[in-house]
């Protein structure tokens, strides 16, 4: 339930992603005066330009993800190196003119914060340091590259020769973070010196109201068209300011690969793993379409527009960074208690850290969310929807056989379970649940109970369930002889009657059916149904007769079931 939780989280996040990215995109697009008059008025709305950037998009991923990811490189690069032009001249402006500078830094000293509602007020350092962290949740959402980068770890390779090798996973895995980080935080910063209000950029051109301030939303193209005041590069004009427009406007648009590349990357991942979607998730292309689907209805709910997606989005984003932080911080704690010395001392200190991030992101998503209340809401839709589809299909799905592979606790176990599949030796199977009664005297009973004569040889059966969660079943078996009764062990098995049933057919295969034979279950036969379901025990042989229905079509090939 927890997974599913952070699934529908995590889908809010890349589905807001790529609709308000392709929103923006044709925001963007409606503000510039080239395309408004060279475009018939029919295409010039915000609806029909983020669904035909989305339908686009889709186009790009059904011809093939290495085809998206080839494209997502060029235009990357593309819009990293004009913005990288753009913060580099305005530094190198800022500091050959270090009087602006000084100005910012004097009226953020005299408490002139440039706020419309400033969440404090003073004029010391300590209160402008306050007042960064108590608006940090507005700045988080420019660290959301690191979930799609997270998303994408299990891709990452340890060498050529081996790209298995988990050693250099981790360490490409972390050079793949560092490098989203460093650039990150190098744009974040530079980019905040450069549009810092007052400086390159006049206040007034911040202003939303009365008169929309041309800054607002395009700091960056501000300067890139040489709006600002001040000769900051000869390179900037209508020219330049028009192509970093279009490397913008691209690069919004292609922001949504991103999401898709997540979602597409995440969905087969965990949901068929529980059972909790159909077989045709783990399929490339229906999913692409199903996505495709789902990002047209929510960007006609929206009505494609850009602010009233922002909650939500913050709200998926900053849950999947705190759940990361909290889940590494729980990580690092179990790992120092087996710690010693000086390990335990940087243990701790890294724990200290972890923690104190873990914090931070904890007050960043409850400030989001009493802020922007509308994401959560938004969110448990989609929490709502993920948790019921994937309770339905489990529901549909349980009668599946779900065998992946028998595994053995040694070789030896292995070759006498191959001996009891060809030697037809047992014919009655007897399912026995463990610690609940002696084995000698459940023999008693089911030889009284069923007239069994002493020289017929019976096979009991012992199962232990292990992650129920888990959709596909892989029991791990073992053979044992005690007190002259031979004794099978499942182990780590998802789903008791599954078992049961898989083992039945399996060791008929080669000659006559068995005798399985089981006592009655007892309780409420809405809870039976309810344990099976969830915690696949409840109900087992009328559990183990349906799923030998569906699997042995063949009546005398069947397995009997006796009940008694």
């Amino acid at each position: 339930m927890f997974v599913l939780i952070l699934v529908g989280f995590a889908a809010t996040d890349f589905v807001i992603t790529k609709t308000l990215s392709a929103a923006d995109a044709a925001a963007h697009l409606l503000y510039n005066p080239i395309f408004i008059e060279r475009t018939p008025s029919w295409l010039q709305g915000q609806i029909v330009i983020t669904i035909l950037l989305l339908l686009l998009l889709s186009a790009l991923f059904l011809k093939g993800y290495a085809e998206v990811v080839g494209v997502a490189t060029v235009l990357v690069v593309a819009y990293i190196g004009l913005t990288s032009v753009v913060v580099i001249a305005g530094l190198a402006y800022q500091w050959s003119h270090p009087e602006l500078l000084e100005g910012w830094w004097s009226q953020i000293s005299s408490g002139q914060y440039s706020l419309k509602h400033a969440p404090l007020s003073g004029r010391s350092i300590w209160t402008a340091l306050a007042i960064s962290c108590l608006i940090f949740p507005k700045l988080a959402l420019g660290m959301s590259g690191f979930e799609a980068g997270v998303l994408h770890i299990h891709l990452v390779r340890g060498s050529g020769s081996d790209p298995g090798n988990v050693a250099g996973r981790v360490l490409r895995t972390r050079c793949l973070l560092l490098t989203a980080a460093i650039i990150m935080s190098v744009l974040l910063l530079g980019t905040s010196l450069v549009t810092g209000t007052g400086t390159l950029i006049p206040v007034e051109e911040f202003q939303s109201e009365s008169v929309r301030g041309k800054a607002v939303d395009r700091a960056l193209a501000f300067i890139a068209h040489g709006e600002s005041p001040f000769p900051i590069c000869r390179l900037f004009g209508p020219v330049f300011g028009t192509v970093y427009d279009i490397s913008t406007i691209l690069i919004l648009w292609f922001a949504g690969a991103s999401a898709m590349a997540g979602l597409l990357n995440m969905v087969p991942r965990y949901l068929p793993r529980y059972g909790m979607a159909p077989e045709w998730v783990a399929a490339y292309r229906p999913l692409v379409v199903a996505f495709t689907c789902i990002n047209l209805l929510v960007t006609w709910i929206f009505r494609a527009d850009v602010s009233s997606q922002g909650g939500a989005y913050a709200t998926g984003v900053l849950m999947l960074m705190t759940s990361a932080a909290v889940g590494s911080f729980v990580n690092i704690r179990r790992r120092g208690k087996t710690m010693s010395g000086l390990s335990s001392g940087r243990n701790l200190a890294t724990l200290v850290a972890f923690g104190s991030i873990s914090i931070v992101f904890i007050y960043t998503t409850f400030a989001n969310m009493m802020e922007r209340p509308d994401g959560i809401l938004i969110a448990s839709v989609f929490i709502s929807c993920v948790l019921s589809i994937s309770l339905i299909s489990r529901i549909c799905r349980s009668g599946e056989l779900r065998l992946q592979e028998f595994r053995f606790r040694s070789e030896a176990d292995r070759m006498l379970w191959t001996d009891l599949c060809a030697e037809h030796g047992f014919r009655v199977l007897v399912p026995h649940r463990p610690g609940v009664r002696p084995l000698s005297l459940k023999e008693v009973e089911v030889r009284r109970k069923h007239r069994i004569p002493e020289n017929v040889p019976i096979l009991f059966l012992e199962v232990h369930p292990g992650d129920t969660s888990e959709f596909q079943n892989n029991p791990v078996i073992s053979v044992r002889q005690e007190s002259g009764r031979c004794i099978l062990e499942a182990r780590q098995v998802v789903s008791v009657p599954h078992t049961i049933a898989q083992i039945a057919i399996e060791l008929g295969k080669q000659g006559h059916p068995l005798d399985i034979i089981f006592g009655r279950s007892l309780g409420s036969s809405l809870w039976l149904a309810v344990d099976y379901v969830l915690f696949g025990q409840g109900d087992v042989p009328n559990n183990v007769v349906d799923l030998l229905e569906r699997a042995v079509p063949a009546g005398e090939k069947r397995p009997d079931i006796i009940v008694g």
